[in-house]
């Protein structure tokens, strides 16, 4: 898990220990076997100190969380192209490559196993919402920069964004909980050919992609 530069972080840097010791657990014994013991295993100070931060298990868990949905979505943020077409395709192969980078993947991995909890959690659910409306916002305003230049047909932006948004949720949720690997490489494919015959504009020729 690589952690952000503590001057963009409102972390300390015990906080950020803490995270990273429970973030090789979950990966390690998964949610529901998840215990501060198990933690402190993993943490080089003394177990005590991560009460002095946190009064519970389920605390701890939603902070993992909000500091996991902070470098996930630090991980998108990339410097916008002259080609809104190109820059969205890059966003749904980061999300969606068929061979992820093995951090990309334990990101992913992480806020998957959460994702369940956010049925009972209202916590852990504000957090998701908040993942949501950030893919969903991002994914349209690429929409819309690309109909202001032309290189996108004059779609309905907020339902085409939650159109890709669902896809990439699905496909993200069945790659890490299935060995359906082709089926997975086929979606990307499918989802990336949907762009390219329904959504980008032949009179955005100015802007290859």
């Amino acid at each position: 898990m690589t952690t952000r530069d503590q001057s963009d972080s409102n972390w300390s840097a015990a906080e950020e220990d803490i995270m990273e010791a429970t973030y090789s657990a979950l990966l390690k014994h998964g949610y529901a076997d998840l215990s501060i013991a198990r933690i402190g295993d993993e943490f080089e100070r003394s177990k005590a100190s991560i009460y002095h931060y946190y009064d519970s298990k389920d605390d701890l868990l939603v902070t993992l969380l909000e500091f996991t949905v902070d470098q996930f979505e630090s991980s998108l943020n990339t410097e916008a192209s002259q080609n809104p077409a190109q820059d969205l395709k890059q966003l749904i192969d980061k999300l969606l490559s068929p061979h992820p980078l093995e951090d990309s993947h334990q990101f992913q991995a992480v806020l998957v196993g959460f994702r369940s909890q956010a049925l009972t959690n209202t916590r852990i659910r504000a957090q998701f919402t908040q993942v949501d409306e950030y893919l969903a916002t991002t994914i349209q305003e690429l929409i819309d920069r690309g109909i202001a230049e032309d290189v996108f047909h004059d779609v309905n932006a907020s339902q085409v964004a939650e159109y890709i948004l669902a896809t990439i949720n699905g496909v993200m949720y069945s790659r890490l909980t299935t060995d359906r690997g082709d089926a997975i490489a086929a979606a990307h494919t499918s989802l990336i050919s949907y762009l390219d015959s329904e959504l980008i504009a032949e009179r955005g020729g100015n802007h290859p992609v």
